[in-house]
């Protein structure tokens, strides 16, 4: 196992005449454009995060990073169908980035990537390991339209989410983020935001600067995300996305798959209540035949904000369509494209087709820098005669003999711990028990999941 030297540098501010910009999800959300104002840059920190590279301070460079160590250990894997992993899996992911802002109109952002393995009893998968390559690499170019609109043509590597990752997600558990190469085109208006997109995903492969376009898989199309004046609280997202696989592999077998995707999100919160509910349909074509698919999902939630701990009560209450018969000329397995990889829980075990569940959770504040997240989800499998995915659409569990539905019932607990801005911790224990479809099917073990991640960013 490799060795991790930390040299911890004491990262105070010097004063509060400002508020620095806290971490993304993406780091090249991050703004440190703040310090063109009155702050005084008195630390490496400050220096670090904005370099001017003109008098005027209108060009700049900003340096950043992370490191996430992170313990995994899972018995019984897929139930028992995968190799027993003797010890656990160490998970090592570093990530060094450069923002160059020059001018007004130009920017150009780069960020490495080195994701480390070590204890998989098969050896690292595409999503353990990546010894170095580029996570982003990219160009803004970016104008002022009018006072209420602005456009941005991004051009090269980059990480993409859309709403709240159904459909397009980084997949940050896993220790190789998802990255895409291609074109994105961002309008801002007054009450929306428009995205455009055509893309391809990086195909990841685990040495260094060995990582290639993925010419198998594309993905065009229009995201929209607004405040319109129609809904009395929140926002709504509506977007349409065509995806085209040439393997793309279900029950019903391996063709050329074309899916367009057409869907709408509402959410927000007031009163105490939030919402995140979405509908979606999709049509195209599976070599000759037909796709007709869809999913709803739901998670609704009610915050007691002046209680102790805070506690949020939610439900998650969600439908993804399946094949009603593989032999006939209509593919009805919805396909989530490239979501979440934790999509029902860190165990990443299943995934979004073919499925309906229902997963009531709730989350305590125990102190500002310390929450406990619960949750129980039942899972069962919509159609008889579809079978059962992973979240990155492989088949787990074709459906035999079995007119079985109920696949499995998994119980999460997660601790999260913000020790500083910085550094932070989570334990997460997941134990999935298998219902009939498992026990008929095959090997029917309980999953017993741990992890244990430590990160630290700058």
């Amino acid at each position: 196992m490799a060795a991790v030297v930390f040299i911890f540098i004491s990262l105070q501010a010097s004063a509060n005449e400002y508020s620095r910009p806290t971490f993304e999800k993406f780091r090249f959300d991050e703004s440190h454009d703040y310090q063109n104002a009155s702050a005084i840059r008195s630390n490496l920190y400050d220096r670090l995060k904005h370099i001017p590279l003109t008098s005027s301070r209108e060009s700049y460079l900003s340096l950043g990073g992370s490191l996430r160590e992170r313990y995994e250990y899972t018995s019984n894997p897929v139930f028992g169908d995968a190799p027993q992993d003797e010890d656990g899996v160490w998970l090592q992911r570093i990530n060094l980035h450069a923002d160059m802002q020059l001018g007004r109109h130009l920017r150009l952002f780069g960020e490495l990537t080195s994701a480390l393995s070590e204890g998989r009893a098969e050896g690292p998968s595409p999503v353990d390991e990546n010894k170095l390559d580029l996570q982003n690499a990219f160009a803004d170019f970016s104008f002022d339209l009018n006072d209420s609109t602005d456009l941005t043509i991004r051009a090269g590597r980059q990480e993409i989410e859309f709403g709240s990752g159904r459909l397009v997600d980084v997949r940050e558990g896993t220790n190789v983020r998802r990255t895409f190469d291609g074109f994105r085109g961002l309008l801002n208006l007054a009450d929306w935001e428009l995205t455009a997109v055509a893309v391809r995903p990086r195909r990841d492969r685990e040495g260094i600067f060995d990582d290639k376009t993925n010419h198998d898989e594309s993905m065009w199309g229009i995201y929209a995300v607004g405040q319109p004046s129609f809904l009395p609280q929140g926002n709504v997202d509506f977007y349409y996305l065509d995806f085209r696989d040439d393997i793309g592999s279900f029950v019903q077998g391996v063709n050329k798959e074309t899916r367009h995707t057409v869907g709408i999100r509402l959410w927000g919160a007031a009163k105490g209540w939030d919402w995140n509910w979405e509908a979606v349909y999709q049509f195209g074509s599976f070599g000759d035949n037909k796709i007709s698919a869809w999913t709803l999902a739901s998670d609704t939630g009610f915050t007691f904000s002046n209680a102790s701990l805070q506690p949020r009560f939610g439900l998650r209450a969600n439908i993804a369509s399946g094949d009603k018969d593989p032999e006939d000329s209509m593919l009805q397995t919805f396909n989530p494209l490239f979501p979440r990889g934790n999509y029902f829980s860190q165990a990443a075990v299943l995934g979004p087709r073919n499925f309906f569940n229902i997963n009531p959770h709730l989350q305590l504040q125990i102190t500002d820098k310390l929450s406990l997240n619960t949750d129980v989800n039942f899972y069962w499998r919509l159609e008889k005669n579809d079978g059962v995915y992973s979240p990155s659409g492989q088949i787990i569990r074709v459906p035999g003999d079995s007119d079985a539905r109920y696949v499995a019932t998994g119980l999460s607990i997660e601790m999260a711990w913000a020790a500083t801005t910085h550094l932070d911790f989570t334990a997460i224990y997941t134990h999935l028990e298998p219902g009939s479809f498992i026990r008929e099917t095959g090997e029917s073990k309980p999953v017993d999941f741990i992890e244990l991640t430590a990160r630290f960013r700058f």
